[in-house]
């Protein structure tokens, strides 16, 4: 399109999102933004899909954007079109994911008057997004959506939020190119791509000097690219360090590898947490010291040097002193010390570790994950891995829900690529799982999308199955239905005296009929003997399917560290022979 051409700010907006190379747009039209529909209608570049609420469009640009590695873009009214995308927009900031999210506003001569569908835009969702913006201006909407797009994808990814008012949608202006536009630095806060050359010297040194080391790597890897997994992969072949992953940082390591310690964390393996509590080297690769992993602060890793890689400046030093660290892009660094040692002939005695893996076997064989499956009643964890048995041979995605599931697929479901693993952490947003499989099936229609979902949180967005019957995706909700919150009557259980206030989800659905109802196909398991075929029928059929595997109800997830405790205070399964004490403690779930 000639530069000279003037055209609509609807129009702009399109060209602009061409030029971004953008393909998929996750939206609901509303009065705020119907010259942009308008402006839709006549194109064939870009794919709409229309969802059933604001919040299903916002966690399918996540799913969309964790399993592609793009930008994902939603497309919202003015007023309550954008706060239903508020809580998504916050998991998007916390889990560190990229999204643009275009929203309409009032005309500009009505902002500030409380006009039909008005709200502050920019206040609300300054507090939850990485930058946003009011265009006032129409001749400065080109520029405004490349900023917003290069500020998502830099540095450490984040939702970014662009307010257009009516007006600005009808207005004429000339447009403005990508590559013709200057971004201001000051916004664009991408890390060094300089390579700290002491901090990889120092580091070498101290694996070389170390007894008890270990790799902590976080999704800050996965969000580096597929390349920074591969030079990670590298680098704990070359020193034979052990590694464990936070929830975000599942398959950027192969989880069947036997350096591999599994996750750590509220509810990672006994064998990662104390490795990590008793280590005296740490290697933190893209991971901030979140609640969930260190437990007690003041018990967190107590004796170890530590060194952190992180994009992100703010998350240096925050939670967690460290000893050495380094603002550079993790693929850069980690490529740089497997260079390093390379160059320079490094030979690391791979038995100088002998007593510290001894350890960490012995750890192992506590099989803090065990379970005993009965002839009849199915276990959460077996329904897992058998599907994980079912499907790895698949280019299978994953996403969950929020809660004991999540934590379960984490557990027995071993991811060994990168982006294959979608699931809501910091915020923890229950009913994030099926809108983000419809995200990451539109991303890749040939690959089996597969949502690990509860009952209670399938509920929270269910209306978004029909998007998946609208568009021919052949998403698969695999619920583990065991009538509860099970999380919340877990720590009701464990930590409030059994007492299950409000935990119970009475009057459910039947999600066969359910699924029926929407075009999509049900399935269901109440017993052992029907679980393998419920699940390879749903893994056979080309369509949208709702799998209705009935669990023990009152199964519990372990091992957990319960609130309040150090990271290496665990409680364990029922089947472990310590078996865990009833305990009415710790009343805050920190």
């Amino acid at each position: 399109m000639s530069n000279d051409q003037e055209i609509s700010g609807a129009e702009i907006i399109l060209q602009a999102l061409k030029d971004q190379e953008v393909d998929t747009i996750f939206g609901y039209p509303g009065g705020a933004v119907l010259p942009i529909y308008d402006a839709l209608f006549g194109q064939n570049f870009l794919k709409h899909v229309l969802v059933r609420q604001e919040a299903g469009a916002v966690h399918a640009a996540e799913g969309y954007a964790r399993s592609s590695g793009k930008v994902g873009v939603l497309l919202v009214t003015s007023g309550p079109g954008v706060t239903n995308v508020v809580t998504g927009l916050t998991d998007a900031l916390m889990d560190s994911i990229p999204l643009v999210c275009i929203s309409g506003q009032v005309p500009s001569h009505l902002i500030g008057t409380d006009a039909f569908q008005e709200c502050d835009t920019t206040g609300i969702t300054r507090p939850c997004t990485k930058h946003n913006y009011l265009v006032k201006d129409v001749s400065k909407l080109s520029e405004t959506i490349h900023e917003a797009f290069e500020i998502a994808r830099s540095g450490r990814p984040g939702p970014v939020l662009i307010d257009i008012p009516k007006d600005v949608q009808f207005a004429k202006s000339n447009y403005v190119k990508k590559s013709e536009v200057t971004f201001k630095s000051h916004r664009i806060k991408s890390g060094s791509k300089d390579i700290n050359r002491e901090f990889i010297e120092t580091l070498v040194d101290h694996i070389k000097k170390s007894k008890k080391p270990i790799f902590y790597v976080g999704g800050g890897c996965l969000n580096s690219g597929p390349l920074a997994s591969q030079e990670l992969m590298k680098l704990v072949e070359l020193t034979n360090i052990p590694i464990t992953t936070t929830l975000h940082g599942l398959g950027c390591y192969p989880g069947e590898d036997s350096k591999s310690l599994g996750m750590l964390g509220m509810h990672g393996t006994y064998e990662a947490n104390l490795a990590m509590n008793q280590c005296d080297l740490m290697i933190n690769v893209g991971a901030r010291f979140d609640d969930r992993v260190t437990g007690r602060l003041d018990a967190f890793s107590p004796d170890s040097i530590k060194f952190h890689f992180d994009i992100d400046q703010s998350s240096i030093n925050k939670n967690v002193k460290v000893d050495y660290h380094t603002n550079t892009d993790i693929t850069l660094s980690l490529k740089a010390i497997n260079e390093y040692i390379t160059s320079n002939s490094i030979q690391f005695d791979l038995n100088q570790y002998s007593e510290w893996w001894n350890s960490i076997e012995d750890w192992r064989g506590k099989d803090c994950l065990h379970y005993e499956q009965s002839d009849d009643t199915i276990k959460p964890q077996h329904a897992i891995t058998r599907l994980y048995e079912l499907t790895n041979t698949k280019d299978t995605f994953i996403t969950t829900e929020v809660g004991q599931h999540q934590m379960w697929a984490a557990q027995y479901y071993k991811f060994d690529k990168p982006n294959r693993w979608l699931t809501s952490g910091g915020l923890g947003t229950m009913g994030f799982g099926m809108p983000a499989a419809i995200g990451a099936q539109m991303a890749n229609p040939d690959a089996l999308v597969v949502d690990i979902a509860g009952e209670a949180s399938f509920l929270m967005n269910i209306q978004e199955i029909a998007t998946a019957v609208q568009y021919k995706l052949p998403i698969k909700i695999f619920i583990l239905n065991n009538e509860y919150m099970g999380m919340v009557r877990q720590w009701q259980e464990l930590l409030h005296g059994s007492r299950y206030s409000e935990s119970y989800v009475d009057a459910l659905p039947d999600f066969k009929k359910l699924a029926e109802s929407f075009n999509a196909v049900g399935v269901r398991a109440k017993n052992l003997s029907e679980l393998d075929d419920a699940i390879n029928e749903m893994i056979s059929v080309d369509r949208p399917v709702i799998a209705d595997i009935w669990v023990d109800k009152k199964e519990n997830c372990f091992p957990m560290i319960p609130s309040g405790a150090a990271h290496n205070e665990m409680l364990l399964s029922k089947y472990d022979k310590e078996k865990p004490e009833n305990q009415e403690k710790g009343k805050v779930l920190v």
